[in-house]
């Protein structure tokens, strides 16, 4: 189902569910409209109906959508509730950083361990996750059963990393490295350069 979504839509549903969840619970907003969505985050009206509308919740006329409803609808259609477990290869500044980062688990993703070269790092905690060496990296993710991977290592790194990830199984790729890497049509891949979206806001000033 989420295939057929088109790419933007499905970035914009986490979008939608952080901000529901965040809605306090005091009856306040047991219904919500599209208007009141839209406005919130700053969107067409439409487009958040058209968006909603992939994950078979319906709203009603002149009432909106049951928040309580909207909230497991988006969770199904993420598959929040499925828990999926995630190896980060590049234990740096970045890698550390999203080891602490405690967001994961609100999307049902369980980030298992990572994986470094430096012998002043393997064998640490960073997070509560054990840090391994890089050459345990396909043993590492069998073991934890991961199938997501995010890469925070140099950009001249990237590539065979990528390639080490496929060869252990990893099926979806979040890369921190400010490079492109080639992973054929079966791996799902996320790019995000920290450095060139902010010089994109940058340009916006």
């Amino acid at each position: 189902m989420n295939r057929e979504i088109p790419e933007f839509s499905l970035q914009r549903m986490p979008v939608y569910l952080n901000y529901l969840r965040t809605l306090p619970d005091d009856g306040t907003y047991n219904y919500i409209s599209s208007g009141a969505i839209a406005q919130a985050l700053g969107l067409g009206e439409v487009l958040v109906r058209k968006d909603l509308a992939y994950t078979g919740c319906a709203g009603r006329p002149k009432v909106g959508y049951p928040r309580a409803e909207l909230i497991s609808a988006l969770e199904n259609f993420l598959c929040v509730n499925d828990s999926k477990s995630a190896v980060i290869v590049g234990a740096g500044g970045l890698g550390s950083a999203l080891l602490c980062y405690g967001g994961f688990s609100h999307y049902g993703i369980e980030l298992a361990c990572a994986f470094d070269n430096d012998p002043a790092k393997i064998g640490t905690t960073i997070g509560g996750k054990p840090v391994l060496p890089i050459d345990e990296l396909n043993e590492g993710c069998k073991k934890y059963g991961a199938t997501l991977a995010i890469i925070a290592v140099p950009a001249s790194a990237a590539q065979q990393t990528a390639e080490l990830l496929i060869k252990a199984g990893i099926k979806a790729i979040l890369n921190f490295a400010p490079v492109q890497i080639n992973t054929g049509d079966e791996i799902k891949v996320i790019n995000i350069d920290v450095a060139a979206n902010l010089a994109i806001l940058a340009s916006m000033l």
